[in-house]
């Protein structure tokens, strides 16, 4: 997880997703707007006022039932970040709702197991009955009568002192995610832990194919883990605050070299934490990117509507169908 991406901007609260003051008509609305079973032909923010609203979304993930999925939202300047679910019911999808092992520590980065009855995710809890400890480390929770349940951290073969981020896994159990170490290429790496004998083992850095001498980060493993899909800053041929890009395995099983997903995907702001739904097959990512807009501000008024607008530079979903990618 890259950690050089925020800048302070001082804006105007607003309330959001007030259950009870909406009517049934309203909620309907609102509920339509979320459609995740059209693959996208173009760029599309997602979920606008639903999902990407004037705070800060991220890391988005969608159940393998395609009736559930849960994302990080955070405060304006994430001091504060939750895991949030929506869940369909027939043609419906509920309000937002924090789920229920998050609220009270830095919870982030969701990923679904490949049946969806367990949720791995990033926190700073504390972890190994250290209450001293908050760095971030890689956890879980399971799906049991419809609740998630306490989660338990991953072994410190994975969990060290310093920070782990972004896990995400193939079919067969290997665990991909973000580090620090000395074993690493660069200032941030992408690793992988193979799951053996029912356990995950030493983890080991990707080649230099994926990770380099900058900043590799927040990956995105497919199910036949023959794609990878992560975020690099420092790469001569990026755009600006961070960019996607994709390495695809040979014939012989090796990673390709990582190519930029280009200017349709990628701004000069931080794009990062990518998720493909293969079921619509929409590739969804956050993005600080607004619109260009050099035009005189008349009224305070204004201002605050710029500021209390989606598109005010903090972090928003954005999908596009998977094909479309460069």
């Amino acid at each position: 997880m890259f950690k050089t991406k925020y800048i302070v901007i001082f804006i105007f609260p607003i309330v959001l997703f007030n259950c009870k003051t909406k009517s049934k008509k309203q909620e309907k609305l609102i509920t339509n707007t979320i459609n995740i079973k059209t693959t996208a032909k173009q760029l599309t923010l997602f979920a606008e006022h639903v999902i990407s609203t004037p705070l800060y979304e991220r890391d988005m993930a969608i159940s393998p039932q395609g009736n559930e999925l849960i994302y990080t939202l955070g405060d304006y300047k994430q001091n504060r970040r939750c895991l949030v679910y929506l869940s369909q019911n027939s043609d419906e999808w509920t309000e937002p709702q924090i789920l229920n092992i998050s609220g009270k520590y830095q919870d982030i980065e969701p990923f679904y197991s490949n049946n969806g009855n367990r949720l791995y995710f990033a926190s700073n809890r504390p972890i190994y009955n250290d209450t001293l400890r908050t760095d971030y480390n890689i956890w879980y929770s399971d799906r049991i009568n419809n609740k998630w349940s306490n989660p338990v951290a991953l072994d410190s073969i994975i969990n060290t002192k310093n920070d782990e981020f972004y896990p995400s896994l193939s079919n067969n159990g290997n665990l991909y995610f973000t580090a620090t170490k000395a074993s690493g290429v660069g200032r941030e790496d992408i690793f992988i832990s193979e799951f053996k004998e029912n356990k995950f083992q030493s983890p080991k850095p990707l080649p230099t194919e994926i990770n380099t001498t900058a900043f590799e980060f927040n990956a995105y493993i497919n199910p036949e883990e023959n794609i990878l899909i992560f975020s690099s800053f420092g790469r001569a041929d990026g755009f600006g605050g961070g960019d996607l890009y994709i390495s695809r395995k040979d014939s012989l099983g090796k990673w390709t070299a990582s190519k930029n997903l280009g200017k349709t995907i990628n701004s000069d702001k931080l794009d990062y934490c990518p998720f493909v739904d293969w079921n619509s097959r929409n590739f969804y990512f956050t993005s600080e990117r607004k619109p260009i807009n050099d035009k005189k501000i008349e009224s305070v008024e204004e201002l605050k509507s710029l500021s209390n607008s989606p598109l005010n530079s903090y972090g928003n979903i954005y999908k596009i169908g998977f094909d479309q990618l460069e």
